[in-house]
């Protein structure tokens, strides 16, 4: 998911996105351990949007706020 998508949900949105990706993950370590998973890169994937989503929650947290541009 793009940062600008991100920057436009509210706080709750969010949280609930970090448990979706932590669920995800979860699932993914899991079919990785038992060798079923298609795709390894979507790990990849899933941790920086995990990753992303936390800065922002943490930014609004803080009180940052940040230009919502398209290009970022």
């Amino acid at each position: 998911m793009k940062t600008h998508e991100l920057r436009s949900m509210s706080r709750e949105e969010l949280e609930e996105h970090v448990r979706e990706l932590r669920q995800e993950l979860f699932n993914l370590r899991f079919r990785s351990t038992t060798q079923q998973l298609d795709n390894p890169l979507r790990m990849r994937i899933a941790r920086k949007d995990l990753a992303r989503t936390l800065t922002l929650i943490r930014e609004f947290d803080l009180g940052l706020e940040r230009s919502t541009g398209e290009g970022l």
